[in-house]
């Protein structure tokens, strides 16, 4: 068994794990964050159409709120308020240590490639994505930024940064502005007891507990995957656009094969490592099964054999179940 390091779309458990450094202890990894915030515990299909490798009604705001709980921690959560105010906030704030800002819209972080300032027409690939950086200075004309997505002390100017950290496109987020500061310990956690802690909630992820308000139509856990399967034998569209004809479109297709397989898969293969550490270990092996079949979903997505990825996913879809029920046992 080789537990899996490298590169990965883990934008909000980076970004918080920045976010403690002054903090005079060691951080958390990434790895251990990623597992509180509840992600690894749950499938969906979001309206019935977008596939997603988290549970139903979670949201990495939700996440972030239970993981730094978990871990012992507070700060302050803001947002709202006039572009003024949330930049004098944001200043204020970063005058005293680093801040965890998110969501914010990715395609309007102009220094990454692919924005506007790309070939007319082009757009960015990551329009409307949600993300999660650290802001480390703020003045009146630019903000300093370490972005988890290969970006280290980024900057952009005042006016294109509030335009991201606006989230209009930002699905789940009804408010702009959104940043968290002033981190401190307010209670000692080990990491074994952090995930112990965090077991009740994983069982309640799996069991189709919901924070937020969901778009019509979503389905969770092994209904979810069958769905998916269905439609993935049914076709799968390659070029841009695609309306909802029973086939997993354009769109659905292009989210899978950039970041849903591969965030889903190491989300699954961490929570194995340290719920075996919590002394789980059958609770793991279902976590590094399923990590096992939704990375082998890769290959044939892009190659678009849609046979052998519906295939995998109904071998994945009764792991939920099961994984479910061991947490049950040890919760």
């Amino acid at each position: 068994m080789t537990d899996y390091t490298g590169s990965g779309p883990y934008c909000y458990a980076n970004s918080l794990v920045m976010s403690l450094g002054t903090l005079g202890t060691p951080a958390p990894s990434p790895s251990l964050v990623e597992t509180l915030t509840g992600s690894p515990f749950g499938v969906q299909l979001l309206g019935g159409t977008v596939p997603l490798f988290d549970p139903y009604g979670w949201d990495p705001d939700i996440g972030l709120d239970d993981a730094v709980d978990l871990l012992g921690l507070r700060c302050d959560r803001t947002s709202g308020g006039s572009a003024d105010e949330a930049m004098a906030r944001l200043r204020e704030a970063c005058a005293r240590g680093p801040v965890l800002v998110g969501p914010v819209d990715m395609g309007l972080l102009l220094y990454h490639p692919g924005t506007p300032w790309g070939p007319p027409g082009g757009g960015s690939p990551y329009d409307g994505n949600d993300h999660y950086v650290v802001a480390l200075a703020a003045d009146d004309r630019t903000v300093l930024l370490h972005d988890p997505h290969g970006h280290p002390y980024a900057t952009l100017p005042v006016p294109e940064f509030l335009a991201s950290w606006r989230a209009e496109a930002v699905e789940y987020t009804a408010e702009p502005y959104v940043m968290r500061a002033g981190f401190e310990r307010v209670r000692a956690v080990t990491e074994v007891a952090a995930v112990r802690a965090a077991l009740p909630g994983a069982v309640a992820w799996l069991a189709g507990r919901a924070d937020r308000a969901v778009p019509a139509g979503t389905v969770a856990g092994a209904e979810a995957l069958e769905r998916l399967a269905a439609r993935v034998e049914a076709g799968m569209d390659g070029g841009p656009g695609g309306g909802d004809h029973g086939r997993l479109g354009a769109g659905a297709r292009g989210l899978m094969e950039a970041f849903a397989v591969r965030v889903g898969a190491r989300r699954l293969a961490d929570a194995a490592v340290h719920v075996e550490r919590a002394g789980l270990p059958a609770a793991a092996g279902v976590l590094r099964e399923q990590a096992r079949l939704v990375g082998a979903v890769q290959y044939p997505l892009v190659r678009g054999d849609g046979a052998a990825v519906a295939e995998v996913l109904r071998r994945l879809a009764p792991t939920y179940g099961r994984l479910r029920r061991e947490l049950e046992a040890a919760a």
